[in-house]
């Protein structure tokens, strides 16, 4: 299991990084300043750093550079709301694999987190390619879906709420897990969204698939 160090300040989206990792098989450990950062960014107990440039105690970038000037090659993913092209530049040039904007979505944070892992000596080499329930697979790689023998086109929000079932399956997940697995921590509570998407793959993917928990949300079915 891949360890991810998640260096933020701010709880909210520190504790929606978290949630949405571990969410995915990820061991994950948490600090919101840079000295325990780098204290920990060091010990190689961690396969991917996450890092924030606007630490309350020092600049994330200054982090990155003590991190590569004691030899340290642990992949370094900055997060952080500078979109100026110059900091994107001084992020990549110091020694980061990465670099994402705030606000961000998870679907595309989890795409570049285990694209560095899978970079990374293939250490995501262990995560399944596949997933299957019922007579519906979906292919990690290409992002399709198959039901029986027919491929089919998923768009991004449609396959990763279709892989968050998959990866629970018979467990009940309700509306506000959903929207903060596939929207994001800052869209709408109440939103209805979530019960259009599920209609979509219902579907595409079949009607006995998803199962309704009236009150409560939804689940794969058993």
């Amino acid at each position: 299991m891949a360890h991810i160090l998640i260096t933020e300040d701010e709880p909210r989206i520190a504790a929606f990084l978290e949630k949405g990792l571990k969410s995915h098989g990820y061991a994950t450990t948490t600090v919101g300043d840079a000295h325990a950062a780098l204290s920990l960014a060091i010990s190689d107990e961690f396969d991917l750093l996450i890092l924030d440039l606007g630490l309350p105690d020092r600049d994330g970038l200054e982090v990155l550079s003590d991190l590569r000037g004691q030899g340290a090659n642990l992949p370094v993913l900055i997060l952080t709301a500078r979109d100026d092209i110059q900091d994107k530049v001084s992020g990549l040039e110091g020694g980061a694999d990465d670099y994402m904007t705030k606000p961000f979505r998870f679907e595309e944070l989890l795409a570049r987190v285990r694209v560095r892992l899978r970079t990374d000596n293939n250490k995501s080499a262990s995560q399944p390619l596949m997933m299957v329930a019922h007579n519906v697979m979906l292919d990690l790689r290409t992002r399709k879906a198959k039901v029986d023998d027919q491929w089919i086109e998923l768009p991004s929000r449609e396959f990763i709420l279709a892989e968050t079932f998959f990866q629970h399956p018979g467990q009940v997940l309700s509306r506000q897990q959903l929207l903060d697995r596939v929207w994001g921590y800052d869209y709408d509570p109440g939103s209805n969204i979530v019960d259009v998407y599920v209609g979509y793959l219902r579907k595409k993917l079949g009607n006995a698939l998803i199962e309704t928990v009236r009150g409560v949300g939804y689940r794969l079915a058993a």
